[in-house]
């Protein structure tokens, strides 16, 4: 269902990204896609998990610098020509501000979470718009931490929020041209990023018990998502935000054996 098209996605680590399970149902489904990656490490895991498809291009590109996002999207341009989806999967904040008060955390640590998670979305969007065809794609993601407090989250929490608004104004800014913004709000999944928030076993295990499914998120379920934002069936949407988490978000109070009502 993606034959023919070409895109690129910003943030793989390795084999536990969320962008990895979208990643795999795109290539899967015929897609040409190109990643990017910052720094010799993740370059190094990038090209295991794409070992198997050789004709997928690379671009280093650190996202809070703005001159290598357009760098990235001009090489894209004379790699492929023309676009037709862009992942958004970038997200960083101080992990020694996710704990304690949201009061605490300083001004420059503020301004960095959201320079890296959410303003990138802005920039990588500027930087190929002019590449971007006419019913194009792009998808975001973030976490339930933007519209409901989350412990240990804070400050990334209130990136993510900004991201989502984000997301609905550029929604607004390219919608003349079928172009859709939308975000995937996943539940908690074991990823490298998700392994700094302190006691994510826990938050696991809380969602499991919690979640109308009663399960986990897995990289598989948001890679379906993705798939469906990023192709043709998902035209008539966007400036929304798709909740893959088993129904948590809904829940206000989820079964009571589920909490520890000893204390």
């Amino acid at each position: 269902m993606m034959k023919g098209k070409k895109g690129i996605i910003f943030g793989v680590a390795n084999q536990r990204s969320i962008a990895w399970g979208i990643a795999q149902k795109l290539l899967e489904n015929g897609a040409e896609v190109a990643f990017s990656y910052m720094g010799e490490r993740l370059k190094g895991s990038l090209e295991k998990l794409i070992i198997d498809y050789p004709q997928c291009k690379m671009y280093e590109c650190d996202a809070s610098d703005e001159n290598q996002i357009e760098n990235v999207a001009e090489q894209f341009k004379n790699d492929h020509g023309s676009c037709d989806f862009i992942v958004h999967s970038i997200a960083f904040a101080d992990k020694d501000y996710l704990l304690g008060n949201f009061y605490k955390t300083p001004k420059d640590v503020f301004l960095q979470s959201m320079d890296i998670s959410a303003y990138t979305l802005v920039s990588i969007t500027r930087h190929f718009e002019s590449i971007l065809n006419d019913n194009a794609s792009i998808v975001a993601l973030t976490y339930l931490g933007s519209t409901k407090v989350v412990q240990n989250y804070n400050v990334m929490g209130v990136a993510k929020a900004c991201l989502e608004a984000s997301a609905r104004y550029l929604a607004n800014d390219l919608g003349h041209r079928g172009i859709r913004v939308n975000n995937i709000s996943a539940g908690p999944v074991n990823t490298l990023a998700a392994r700094g928030i302190s006691d994510f076993t826990n938050l696991l295990k809380i969602h499991r018990r919690v979640a109308p499914l009663r399960s986990n998120t897995t990289q598989e379920e948001v890679g379906g998502a993705g798939l469906f934002l990023l192709s043709d069936l998902s035209k008539g949407i966007t400036g929304e935000t798709m909740y893959v988490d088993g129904g948590y978000n809904k829940v206000a109070v989820g079964g009571i054996d589920a909490y520890n009502l000893d204390s």
